[in-house]
């Protein structure tokens, strides 16, 4: 019997739609949601940064560019990387379609079918499926309660399979940083054990205490992936790049010609005019709904106190069950995210505090009622 012409491959069926873009898309059909599902920034993309895009399309920069991204941009982040880490003069930049570009050409390039790669549990979504595109298995380590990803947590899960280990920090989604003790430690372990580290840091300017520590600080057994997004408010212009050794990142411009080709032309002209500008404005602005969050529900929720990124992960009260919350709060036309798209528990909550002020001081009033209502 003939095969059916649209037999779904294998690796597809390991794969489940998106959690948290299933909300954002619901958000498009309500009439006044309010949307702390979805991690984008609720500023706009300064006018400079505009103007530079504006300029780049009618001088007609609008082609393709080299496929690890212009000259310019490439060597102005190398200098901002050596300015924080030893070394940087032996590794290569590759301008990306956005983190998410990094994070797939990083997995293409690394990880064999069969081969295992760590990641914390809480997780962003992307990293487990990633590693079911490519062949690979995921292997989520423990972090709760504290959502700490510690060298002692990632050894216990190493095998003769594994490959390289995700480190996010700050974290999607519970807002945990690295300090430099763990750090240090995780980059030991990574040396010790022939580990690569695949270090996501697209909120890398969003910490409220202390400073933001890489893995890279410590080890050059690191690639380091960070983007326009989140700190310039662009996450629809698909801006990204990734930092690591010179073999390794030739060998991803390889496998970018072959999939993306290159990060859009006029957005990387604009991404180097933004490299100069000041969103430190930006940064108080957020400590303070992060603040007006975490002070509104740590008393009704179990809640860690985010130390970075935009997002509070809160524990659901005991005995309330995480769909009835969900569907209660849709009901609200509130949208915030099952812990359990993001997590092997189905325990807590994602919430999203990039809003507007008025709205997340609504959304706390309404998750503080739930909270108690529920759980009669």
């Amino acid at each position: 019997m003939p095969r059916q012409p649209f037999e779904i491959a294998d690796r597809i069926h390991l794969l489940q739609p998106s959690g948290i873009r299933k909300f954002f898309e619901l958000g498009q059909s309500m009439k006044n949601p309010i949307d702390l599902s979805i991690g984008q920034a609720d500023f706009d993309v300064p006018d400079e940064i505009k103007q530079a895009a504006t300029a780049a399309i009618l001088s007609g920069r609008n082609r393709y560019t080299v496929t690890q991204g212009i000259e310019p941009l490439r060597a102005a982040l190398k200098r901002r990387y050596a300015l924080r880490f030893k070394g940087v003069e032996h590794d290569e930049v590759i301008v990306t379609s956005g983190v998410a570009g990094a994070l797939m050409l990083s997995f293409l390039a690394l990880l064999n079918p069969g081969d295992e790669v760590i990641i914390p549990d809480p997780y962003f979504v992307m990293y487990r499926h990633l590693a079911s595109l490519v062949g690979a298995r995921a292997v989520p380590v423990n972090t709760y309660p504290d959502f700490r990803f510690t060298a002692e947590r990632v050894e216990a899960a190493i095998t003769p399979r594994t490959r390289a280990m995700v480190v996010n920090s700050p974290s999607n989604p519970t807002g945990a940083t690295l300090d430099e003790a763990q750090a240090r430690d995780l980059a030991r372990l990574a040396d010790e054990r022939g580990l690569v580290v695949i270090s996501d840091e697209i909120y890398e300017d969003f910490i409220y205490e202390g400073r933001h520590v890489s893995v890279r600080e410590f080890t050059s057994n690191c690639l380091v992936l960070s983007g326009a997004s989140k700190s310039m408010g662009m996450p629809g212009w698909r801006m990204g790049w990734m930092l690591g050794p010179r073999d390794f990142i030739e060998r991803c411009y390889i496998v970018q010609q072959f999939t993306f080709v290159c990060a859009p032309s006029p957005a990387q002209h604009a991404v180097l005019a933004g490299l100069n500008l000041d969103f430190s404005g930006h940064l108080a602005d957020y400590r303070r709904k992060r603040e007006l969050v975490y002070e509104g529900l740590r008393d009704r929720f179990a809640l860690t106190q985010p130390r970075g990124a935009f997002y509070a992960f809160p524990a659901l009260p005991e005995g309330v069950k995480l769909d009835a919350f969900i569907a209660a709060c849709i009901e609200r036309e509130l949208l915030v995210v099952p812990g359990s798209a993001c997590s092997s528990r189905d325990t807590h909550l994602r919430i999203s505090y990039a809003a507007q002020d008025d709205k997340l001081a609504r959304a706390v009033e309404i998750l503080r009622e739930l909270a108690v209502k529920l759980k009669r």
